[in-house]
């Protein structure tokens, strides 16, 4: 896990996603895993 991860919120349906998907989906997991900053960096290197 990257300790210097920061939350990244770029939807407003963020409050959504935490009532829907329970603490122990995978989707949580893997969030918390993986850093997917450089998917942001991309986007932005290529004016996506």
């Amino acid at each position: 896990m990257i300790s210097n991860q920061k939350t990244l919120n770029l939807s407003p349906f963020i409050a959504i996603y935490n009532l829907v998907v329970p603490k122990d989906n995978i989707l949580r997991q893997i969030t918390e895993l993986v850093e997917f900053s450089f998917v942001l960096e991309e986007l932005k290197k290529n004016n996506v």
